[in-house]
């Protein structure tokens, strides 16, 4: 064999070695998972932490008295929280102003843009309802300034406005703001800004942690086969691909 084909030989055996992974069995992979522990004071703040954030205010009342861990905003927040957040729901946009006035002023006074659609889907919904001419008048009177001193703000009028154009939303380029994820859009940016101001995390810890637990899957992958977790509502360990 000439030495040429020896040399390419053993450069494919190293890399079969470094490409190789190690292969983890179910039973190897839970006695790991069993020597980590955690605290059950960190799990009950995880979850009264997705509770607050997330306005689920009796679960979160029985969760207290139930485990002794107490939220670190006053729950009653939570209920002034969450009829903001259902009156955008509902398209009563008029009503989820006052009622973000009636918490705190500053929150729409330091954070035009989330004033701009909480106007933009007033005027959503005047187009929802037919009203053309007062929705006209409306984005004239109250968008169209502001369109004026932010290029963002002009476009989402734009398209907004757009919607006057067509009969039918259904063939509308921009017809999805008229669905209802476009309400649920608005409502959860003003629940954010109702949380910042509260000093209160705007995202709930959960769901951060189960991001990071499919990111270092998908990183060990590269190094291992071992058990998976596919379904993060079992947390059910798969057994490994081979």
């Amino acid at each position: 064999m000439s030495l040429f084909w020896i040399v390419i030989r053993q450069l494919a055996e190293i890399e079969a070695m470094a490409t190789s992974k190690k292969v983890i069995t179910k039973e190897e992979w839970e006695k790991k998972l069993n020597d980590v522990k955690i605290m059950k004071e960190d799990m009950n703040k995880l979850v009264m932490n997705f509770l607050v954030t997330e306005g689920y205010v009796d679960a979160a009342e029985k969760f207290r008295m139930e485990s002794g861990t107490e939220p670190d905003i006053d729950l009653a927040t939570i209920t002034d929280r969450m009829a903001v957040k259902k009156a955008v729901q509902c398209g009563n946009v008029e009503d989820a102003i006052e009622k973000v006035n009636d918490l705190n002023p500053e929150i729409l006074d330091t954070n035009p843009q989330l004033f701009f659609h909480l106007q933009q889907q007033r005027l959503i919904e005047l187009i929802r309802n037919g009203k053309v001419e007062e929705a006209l008048e409306f984005a004239q009177e109250e968008l169209a300034p502001r369109g004026e001193e932010n290029q963002s703000f002009l476009e989402e009028l734009e398209r907004t406005v757009s919607l006057l154009a067509f009969e039918d939303v259904s063939n509308c380029p921009v017809g999805e703001l008229l669905d209802i994820s476009q309400r649920l859009k608005t409502a959860s940016e003003v629940n954010a800004a109702i949380l910042t101001s509260q000093s209160h995390e705007k995202d709930p810890k959960l769901p951060s942690l189960l991001k990071m637990l499919i990111w270092a899957q998908n990183q060990l992958d590269e190094k291992a086969a071992y058990p998976h977790i596919n379904d993060l509502s079992t947390a059910t360990l798969e057994d490994p691909a081979i």
